[in-house]
């Protein structure tokens, strides 16, 4: 799927509104040229006379990376050896462990949320046990799903009543 801007086809339209800048075209030729208004064609050239071509290559859009390569490495290197590696009382890895990891190990903060888009950026996922706890109760699971599940279902969520029917 197509995004609604083809940011590479932009790049090069400025891009050849330089070079015909280089060569002197005037504005409204290269406007012509570039099926760009003039506005924007004037835009261009005083972008291209304050940086040259350089100026008129693509910026990466939004904020800037605040870890850098390297510490988002040293971050996965860290998340492998596990959260008891890191000083944590169990091996469960949460958002919110993450986020005091690379508040403490690199003075970045993040919402838990943008530690979810880092995550999946570095080729985490979520992952869930291979196996049921061993200190589940199935006799007591059971009995609670036959008593008190049914007694939850038929209380109204909106009213906290037992509904008549």
């Amino acid at each position: 799927m197509k995004s609604k801007r083809d940011f590479e086809a932009l790049e090069k339209r400025r891009l050849k509104a330089g070079r015909l800048f280089t060569k002197g075209v005037a504005q409204a030729e290269v406007a012509r040229r570039c099926e760009v208004s003039r506005q924007t064609a004037s835009a261009w050239e005083h972008l291209f006379k304050k940086k040259g071509l350089e100026g008129l290559k693509r910026r990466s859009l939004g904020r800037p990376r605040q870890l850098s390569d390297g510490q988002c490495s040293e971050l996965s290197a860290l998340l492998m050896k596990g959260a008891l590696a890191e000083g944590f009382a169990t091996e469960l890895w949460t958002l919110p462990r993450i986020a005091k990891l690379i508040r403490e190990r690199f003075g970045v903060r993040y919402s838990t949320g943008h530690v979810w888009h880092l995550l999946r950026r570095l080729g985490f996922s979520c992952q869930k046990p291979a196996r049921r706890a061993t200190q589940r109760n199935e006799p007591a699971i059971k009995r609670w799903k036959s008593t008190r599940w049914p007694a939850l279902k038929k209380t109204l969520p909106a009213e906290g009543k037992p509904s008549s029917s």
